[in-house]
Formats: structure tokens, C-alpha cells, sequence
């Protein structure tokens, strides 16, 4: 085989393969959108990482519906991390920007993620900062923006974030910090495991420092601004190919 005919060869195989692995990423999003997700990547990835360094860890995660997550939890997760959650497609430009200015003018690097891209990475990849990482994280984000609704994003974070070493989930979280489930959380409880997201290692809710104390305060004023009425804007209809917009067989029928 000619150098030219083996190039021609594997640039065909490798848009087969590509396209092969884009529809199963299609597929696997389209699945989830209506199934609970037994374990996430990042918790295989913590149990893996945990059992090679002969520390293995039991991880606490018990899936939980929507309709049995207290509405504090799902306002204070939305007022400390991502307020724009319910209008953006995925990524908040303006943060992104103002990420990239800070990093140029030699600043710490500052967190840009939404909750649709913490979700996207917790899901489906790993933690880490590659480039590559980044790039699928991207891929991801756009699919489950496309596919799922923000309020099956919003539950699939809720139940997949991590509030302490191996606390996989919300009801994990209520559970192991406060006794009790995801559907009492107050609003109190809710701003504290909210604080600590940012880097559920290092603080506790369940003991909260001062400066978690301050971030749970910072929150549960952000909370009473939004007010719950925020909560049903998750509702509203969206771009992009959200199947919510497509118009019905009939709307799309000439008129007789």
C-alpha cells in the first residue's frame, strides 16, 4: 500500500471511529436523560484512585429523585454557584472573560464552570485541567445542554457533587453532615453543603469553619434576592435544539 492510500486508509478509519464514538455519546446522554445514574466517572475514579493507593474508601451515594430534594438544597446550590443557571446554555461567558482577564493579568486562576460543565465533568470525565479534559468537557456540556432539560441537569448535580470524602450526592450529604434526608434540608443546612462545593476535601458542612459560616451567610442572602419563585424558571423553554421547542405535527401542518 502507497504512503498516500495508508494516510487516505486511516484518515477513513479514524472519522469512522470518531463518528462511532459520537453517536454512542449521543446515545449514552439520551439514556441518561431518563434513568438514575448509578455512579458517576469521578467516583470511579476516586474508588480506583483510593484502592491502588491501598486507602480504599466507601463511597456513600444513594440516588434520589427531584421531587425528593428539598427546594433550599436546589436554590443554594444555584445561588452560590451558577445564577445564571436557568438562562445560559451551558456556559456563562461573561465569567469566562473575566476568567481569562484575571489569568492574563497574572492572578490566581478563577473558576468559570457552570453547573451544566460540573455536571458534564463529574458525569462523564475526571478531574484535572488538561486541555483535553477541557475539550470534552465542552463536547458534553453542549450534549446534556441540547438533550436534557436544565431541571434533569440541576438533579443529576445534586446527586453525582461531592460533599466529603466518598459523600457522593445530596441525600449522602444530608445523611452523613446533618442526619437527616435531602428533602428536610433548611435552608440553613442547604447553604452550608452549598459553601463547602467549591472543595468538599478540605471543609466540612457538618462543621463548619468561620469562613465556611460566612460563605453559607453570603448564600443565604442570595437565596432570599432569587427568591424560591427562581426555581420555575427552570421550566422556561430554551434554544438551541431543546426538544421542548420543536412544534408539533400539527402547528407544522398547512392550514386547510
Amino acid at each position: 500500500m502507497r504512503p498516500m492510500e495508508r494516510l487516505r486508509w486511516l484518515m477513513l478509519w479514524g472519522l469512522k471511529i470518531t463518528g462511532c464514538w459520537m453517536v454512542a455519546c449521543v446515545g449514552i446522554v439520551v439514556l441518561l436523560r431518563f434513568m438514575p445514574l448509578p455512579l458517576s466517572m469521578v467516583m470511579v475514579e476516586k474508588w480506583s484512585y483510593a484502592m491502588f493507593s491501598g486507602q480504599p474508601v466507601a463511597l456513600q451515594h444513594d440516588w434520589v429523585s427531584a421531587s425528593h430534594i428539598s427546594n433550599n438544597a436546589r436554590l443554594a446550590v444555584i445561588a452560590s454557584e451558577d445564577q445564571k443557571f436557568p438562562d445560559h446554555y451551558g456556559f456563562d461567558v461573561d465569567q469566562i472573560v473575566k476568567a481569562i482577564d484575571a489569568r492574563l493579568a497574572g492572578e490566581r486562576l478563577r473558576g468559570a464552570s457552570t453547573i451544566s460543565q460540573q455536571t458534564a465533568k463529574n458525569v462523564f470525565l475526571w478531574n484535572g485541567r488538561s486541555w483535553v479534559r477541557k475539550g470534552l468537557e465542552v463536547w458534553f456540556t453542549i450534549l446534556i445542554e441540547v438533550i436534557w432539560p436544565k431541571e434533569r441537569i440541576l438533579e443529576v448535580y445534586l446527586n453525582v457533587a461531592e460533599w466529603g470524602p466518598g459523600v457522593f450526592g445530596v441525600e449522602a450529604a444530608a445523611q452523613h453532615h446533618f442526619n437527616t434526608d435531602a428533602a428536610s434540608l433548611s435552608a440553613y443546612q442547604a447553604s452550608l453543603l452549598a459553601a463547602v462545593l467549591p472543595n468538599p476535601i478540605r471543609f466540612n458542612a457538618g462543621k463548619p469553619s468561620a469562613y465556611i459560616q460566612r460563605r453559607a451567610s453570603w448564600t443565604r442572602r442570595q437565596m432570599n434576592n432569587l427568591g424560591m419563585g427562581y426555581l420555575k424558571r427552570l421550566d422556561q423553554p430554551r434554544g438551541w435544539l431543546s426538544w421542548e421547542l420543536l412544534p408539533s405535527l400539527k402547528e407544522l401542518s398547512p392550514a386547510r
